[in-house]
């Protein structure tokens, strides 16, 4: 004989009338689907040596290559750093640190001396480094105008209300913000001295320094890239802080105006007080001699750039590069760090399921 099947009868409901108060409980009471009453299939690890013990083994053999290698490759990278900040009264910039300021109309130059033990092979990137200099900073994050940089000709003539203060000085000011305000102006020239005492000017490529999207995306000049800036951007002012209006920051067309990539890396903040931006590139000429070779360097320094009122640093950095990107050996030690990890606890474990595993299942079989 069939049976008929409810499911409210399997929960405690009835047919017939219904008892006081049984309304308010069926009101609180969840449906009867699988969901609702947690009923859905579900996996469920069992964790057993079996299982357990290859796997930290697995990752211990794997983490730890990968972490030499990423770590060898990163002590290949060639990297020197020079502070030439002028703080010591020892430093050939002592004078221009405690003398120049945003303010000063003649230039103040030094010259430092540096000597390079191992020579330096393939593309070398130089790179300026500030320290204490907080591009994070949410006001200063935001003191910037997208459209007038992308060359809106309504925004160059009225920029955005981020930019205050330093949107208009009598003149709407192009381009527009702190950011731009404050950009990284020294002038670094690098020469070669040979055993001959003679100075060699190394040559270095101030284009190709930032990213494609931002050159030829994010950033555009007012009125096409055949228009003449000087007339662009008449009526338009320089930032408070500039020597000289945007449409001259170099003779190149192509890296003038809002498309100067030294303007572009700036642009782009840094997320953390201590930071690098990449200024010049030296190529590699050819494979027979290194980009820079062994021995004796001078580095002159346009000092146009104050940190003394924020208790900054400056400094040049040159660096090759590998497929990992620049020296960072963190990668690499992260890796070796979990995989020792992994491998130590394995032999940990195997040890313990060796020693007391047996005893464990010795004591489950009945006398």
């Amino acid at each position: 004989m069939a049976s008929g099947y409810n499911a409210k009868e399997e929960d405690g409901h009835r047919a017939g009338a219904a008892g006081p108060g049984e309304s308010a409980s069926r009101s609180r009471k969840p449906d009867n689907t699988a969901f609702k009453q947690q009923r859905l299939p579900a996996w469920q690890p069992i964790l057993t040596a079996g299982t357990v013990l290859p796997a930290f083994f697995i990752i211990g053999l794997i983490f730890i290559p990968i972490g030499i290698g990423l770590y060898v490759t990163s002590n290949n990278i060639r990297e020197f750093e020079i502070d030439y900040t002028g703080t010591d009264p020892s430093s050939p910039c002592y004078n221009c640190s405690q003398s120049y300021s945003w303010n000063s109309t003649t230039l103040c130059t030094c010259t430092l001396t540096f000597s390079l033990n191992q020579p330096f092979e393939g593309n070398v990137f130089m790179y300026y480094g500030l320290s204490n200099f907080y591009q994070n900073h949410r006001r200063y994050v935001k003191s910037r105008d997208d459209s007038q940089l992308n060359g809106d000709l309504s925004s160059l003539k009225s920029p955005s209300k981020e930019c205050e203060p330093y949107h208009t000085n009598e003149k709407p000011i192009a381009p527009c913000g702190a950011i731009a305000n404050s950009m990284f102006n020294d002038t670094l020239e690098l020469f070669y001295i040979d055993p001959n005492e003679t100075r060699t000017p190394i040559p270095l490529m101030k284009k190709g320094i930032a990213w494609w999207t931002d050159k030829h995306v994010k950033f555009r000049n007012p009125g096409g890239s055949n228009a003449n800036l000087t007339a662009v951007f008449q009526g338009t002012t320089k930032p408070v802080n500039w020597r000289k209006p945007v449409y001259e920051l170099d003779s190149d067309p192509e890296n003038n105006g809002f498309i100067n990539e030294d303007l572009i890396v700036w642009m782009r903040t840094a997320a953390l007080p201590t930071f690098r931006k990449l200024y010049r590139i030296i190529q590699k000429k050819n494979n027979m001699t290194p980009t820079l070779p062994r021995g004796n360097y001078t580095l002159e320094v346009t000092y146009n750039y104050p940190v003394h009122s924020f208790e900054g640093r400056k400094r040049m950095i040159l660096s090759t590069i590998s497929w990992m990107g620049g020296k960072n050996p963190f990668l690499g030690i992260a890796y070796m760090t979990v995989g020792s990890i992994c491998f130590v606890l394995g032999v940990v474990l195997l040890f313990i399921h060796h020693k007391y595993g047996n005893r464990n299942n010795s004591s489950d079989i009945p006398s």
